[in-house]
């Protein structure tokens, strides 16, 4: 019987530092052509909840996956999981079904994982302090994320929901991290050298006038017409998505700043081209990333490979 494992133990087979370390061997391997990954299938769901049915398969010669993802943005009001979700990992020779992991639990961690790889090799300042906009999943994994893979002990929080903001600065203090929650975002501008947007607005949620050695994940958004980052900010930014493809499809904060005239996609590097960068570059940097099976597939090398 194919085992299923719990939300905890797939976190337990995840450790970001690891599973950061696995993204990267997979997106050489993705500009190699080791790995096999058609565009992801995204169905809307019907009624008025806005939910959405993502299917995602990846293969390399060694295993595959599928991994089945339901988004619906209106739970969180619920009390229920936004993402939700199962990866069915595969040994690629026989077909034999290794585990199915916690879908909603691999798509947070290696999310964060994908935004530590990209703060631990192209943020001006590693060190901190860390804003995160957002307490829901992403904001919790980017927490943890960036305090077990670059050991910083400072963090901003803000998010529109107070209660579940204290929550994520309470989870910060059991970490050992000194945790403050505040209002605006430019309140913490001239500190905070990391930056992490993770919620799901459609207009931005930081101003343009963000100190010119931060590093931006912006992870929230993942259709066209959503935008957390300001045009402007794009605009003066060394721009790095973890794929142009994905990006071209679902970035609305690189879509919407292209509109304005403020955004040409051949200044967008892809991560896998960036990771071959030495050197500082000039300016901020915005990591945008939508997502990939690539990723997924990595997950599953994190998790399986060494058992």
């Amino acid at each position: 019987m194919t085992r299923i494992f719990s939300p905890e133990e797939t976190a337990q087979l995840l450790p970001y530092p690891a599973l950061a370390d696995a993204i990267r061997d997979a997106a050489l391997a993705l500009r190699d052509g080791n790995i096999q990954a058609p565009p992801r299938t995204i169905l809307p769901l019907p009624g008025e909840n806005g939910g959405t049915l993502l299917a995602m398969p990846a293969a390399d010669e060694d295993l595959t996956i599928t991994k089945l993802v339901t988004v619906h943005p209106d739970n969180a009001e619920k009390g229920l999981p936004t993402i939700q979700g199962e990866v069915v990992v595969i040994r690629t020779e026989t077909g034999e079904r290794l585990g199915i992991l916690d879908g909603a639990t691999v798509t947070a961690r290696r999310t964060a994982a994908l935004s530590l790889l990209a703060a631990r090799e192209l943020a001006p300042r590693r060190d901190g302090p860390l804003l995160i906009l957002g307490a829901g999943a992403q904001g919790r994994s980017h927490l943890e994320a960036f305090r077990a893979g670059l050991g910083v002990t400072e963090v901003f929080l803000i998010s529109r929901t107070r209660g579940r903001t204290e929550s994520l600065a309470d989870y910060a203090h059991s970490l050992g991290m000194e945790a403050r929650i505040v209002e605006d975002p430019s309140e913490t501008l001239e500190s905070a050298t990391l930056i992490a947007t993770t919620t799901t607005s459609d207009e931005p949620v930081l101003p343009a006038e963000i100190r010119d050695d931060a590093f931006v994940a912006a992870v929230g958004s993942f259709t066209p017409e959503a935008a957390e980052i300001p045009a402007a900010f794009v605009a003066r930014s060394t721009v790095v998505v973890d794929t142009v493809e994905g990006a071209k499809e679902e970035a609305g904060d690189l879509l919407l700043a292209e509109k304005a005239d403020d955004f040409r996609w051949e200044d967008a590097t892809s991560l896998d081209e960036a990771l071959s960068w030495t050197g500082a570059q000039s300016g901020p940097v915005l990591f945008e990333s939508v997502g990939h099976a690539a990723w997924d597939l990595a997950s599953a090398h994190a998790a399986f490979d060494r058992k």
